[in-house]
């Protein structure tokens, strides 16, 4: 006779994510690896006139002109203090056409979705979705960006200017 297993003795396989992280000053941020085109180094930014804090020009990385956006003004509101030739660019992938700045690219890391903290700011923060949470990987803590919001925490909410025919 054969034993069964309840459905509940069986453990769920947890979602396993795999993460891009990139330090930028003094923190460790990531998004998550099917976000990210790839990565650039060395890449001079062409500044953009009355651009917010958070945008510090656009570069020509991977055959496409990308905006870099400076993830330590997004998460924190205070520019970082940025060189005209960035160390590192991470490509993002979709049609805004984004890449954060980074001072240094790492390897890919996978982590269990489950390990991932929830970003507990209230929605009325700018920074609660920006920030999608914070995970824990080799004693180091990861800012976790929402790729979804980064345009949109980038120019905090301002209408783009639209030419009307």
């Amino acid at each position: 006779m054969h034993a069964r297993a309840n459905a509940s003795d069986i453990l769920p396989d947890p979602q396993l994510r795999d993460l891009v992280p990139f330090v930028a000053g003094t923190r460790t941020f990531a998004v998550f690896a099917e976000n990210v085109e790839g990565t650039a180094e060395e890449k001079r930014a062409a500044a953009l006139p009355h651009a917010p804090a958070a945008v510090l020009g656009v570069v020509c990385a991977r055959g496409r002109m990308l905006t870099v956006l400076d993830p330590i003004a997004l998460v924190g509101g205070e520019a970082h203090g940025w060189a005209k030739r960035l160390p590192c660019v991470i490509a993002l992938r979709g049609d805004e056409q984004l890449a954060l700045a980074a001072e240094q690219s790492r390897d890919a890391i996978t982590i269990a979705a489950v390990d991932i903290q929830r970003s507990a700011k209230s929605e009325d923060d700018g920074l609660a979705t920006v920030i999608l949470g914070i995970a824990r990987y080799g004693g180091e803590e990861i800012t976790v960006l929402n790729v979804d919001q980064l345009f949109t925490a980038a120019v905090r909410r301002k209408e783009r200017r639209r030419r009307r025919f």
